[in-house]
């Protein structure tokens, strides 16, 4: 009689934990069909669209894009010396918190045609705070931004890349794309310099997001190999929305 007392509960429990599940997969689903490529982006633009002149097409051109994260401290401003000696366009995420200590080197980013996105105010894993919090991670940071360029951005990344349907949410809310990327050479773990190039080139492909920590030790020292190596196989360095061109990040959507 205990036995069959206690089947009822048990069939309770399986529906739920089938109804969580299901429920799991859907999110899951939701926010993969909410993640694009930039082909995928460049493909949903009007027929005919054109890409604005001078900048390149990357429907036509071989590009890809190299993206940093962190504040702008030393060794920013040695970064983008090689960048520029590249023509290497880029996209910096800037976390906030100390913007207000380096303007000079955020103004010489706007001002050499880096392109600057938001990465959070304190590095707050965002699926793990309020949507109040994700909200001022976001703005504070935005506004930093503005205050000394005069342009807020546009495209926002997540630490750690964690995001979910509040973050998304939110991010549409601000008017700010997320991007995420398809190669990171995991420079937070090694200061080896010729692993992390080893590692950025073995994953490089044409439309490619590169991620990479330039306050890390091995990074800058890595990126003369890695603009080196990607210049001669034919590659393009630009933004991340120059990538997307002729058609333009959405905001709240997921990009990789």
């Amino acid at each position: 009689m205990k036995i069959f007392k206690r089947r009822p509960h048990l069939l309770i429990l399986l529906t739920v934990v089938a109804a969580v599940t299901m429920i799991a997969a859907m999110v899951v689903q939701a926010n993969r069909m909410q993640t694009l490529s930039p082909r995928e982006e460049r493909d949903r633009a009007a027929s005919g669209a054109v890409v604005p002149s001078g900048q390149v097409d990357c429907r036509k051109v071989k590009c890809i894009a190299l993206t940093f994260d962190g504040n702008p401290g030393e060794p920013t401003d040695r970064l983008m010396d090689l960048l520029k000696e590249y023509k290497a366009s880029s996209t910096f995420f800037l976390e906030g918190r100390r913007i207000h200590e380096f303007p000079y080197v955020v103004r010489r980013m706007a001002r050499e045609g880096h392109e600057i996105g938001d990465h959070t105010w304190t590095h707050a894993v965002l699926t793990d705070v309020s949507d109040a919090q994700i909200r001022d991670e976001l703005r504070r940071t935005a506004r930093a931004v503005s205050r000394i360029t005069g342009t807020e951005p546009t495209l926002m990344r997540p630490p750690q890349g964690r995001t979910d349907d509040r973050v998304s949410k939110v991010s549409k809310e601000l008017g700010m794309a997320q991007v995420l990327w398809t190669v990171t050479a995991k420079d937070y773990e090694t200061d080896d310099a010729a692993l992390i190039t080893r590692r950025v080139l073995a994953g490089a492909g044409r439309d490619g997001i590169i991620l990479l920590h330039p306050l890390h030790k091995g990074t800058v020292p890595a990126m003369p190999s890695i603009l080196k190596s990607l210049s001669k196989q034919g590659y393009t360095f630009v933004t991340v929305s120059q990538l997307l061109a002729p058609s333009k990040a959405e905001p709240g959507k997921i990009y990789r």
